[in-house]
């Protein structure tokens, strides 16, 4: 795993080898994500929420370029640590910081409003279509904030209200949406 781009762009980590509640987005997907939100965000000094943490490769990215206030949301122990510990050798502690809850349990009481909201579940979770309802209802987004949902294919976004835009990277497909609250 890398970072692409950024002050920490190049930069490896390696993942625990055994993540069975984890899997993490491609480089190839990930590169056309940030190429895509190249054109819609302005990096410095976002605040944004990372659910599904899983190896934290997106928050990394973020912060590589430029994000400043970032909270991820993992509930799995390993992945928990291992994102704690990397957030350590980036020098990022007073950037970042990462909460070991269930996603659906931090929502339920997050009342924070948010630049940029990622979240990348595993494919299998059965209440993946519940995050873009959740997201709206508690109204996590500022205004033009933004919301990325990875998905496979046989998700379908594109009736949603604040839904905008879509791109599809194979296996990997990215649902982008939009707030329009002030």
């Amino acid at each position: 795993m890398r970072i692409i781009s950024g002050k920490y762009g190049g930069r490896r980590f390696q993942p625990p080898a055994k993540m069975p509640h984890t899997r993490p987005t491609t480089d190839i997907a990930k590169g056309g994500l940030f190429n895509t939100l190249n054109n819609l965000l302005d990096f410095e000094d976002l605040k944004t929420l990372d659910l599904f943490g899983g190896t934290g490769s997106i928050s990394y990215e973020l912060v590589s370029r430029g994000a400043t206030d970032l909270t991820l949301v993992e509930q799995d122990a390993k992945m928990y640590d291992y994102i704690r510990q990397n957030i350590k050798l980036l020098e990022e502690t007073s950037t970042m910081k990462v909460v070991k809850k269930e996603v659906f349990k931090f929502l339920e009481n997050c009342s924070q409003q948010y630049d940029f909201i990622f979240a990348g579940p595993p494919y299998a979770l059965t209440s993946i279509d519940d995050l873009p309802l959740r997201i709206f209802e508690k109204e996590l987004l500022r205004k033009d904030g933004i919301f990325v949902l990875e998905h496979t294919p046989r998700n379908q976004y594109e009736d949603h209200p604040n839904f905008f835009k879509i791109k599809n990277y194979g296996t990997t497909v990215f649902s982008f949406f939009q707030s329009s609250e002030p």
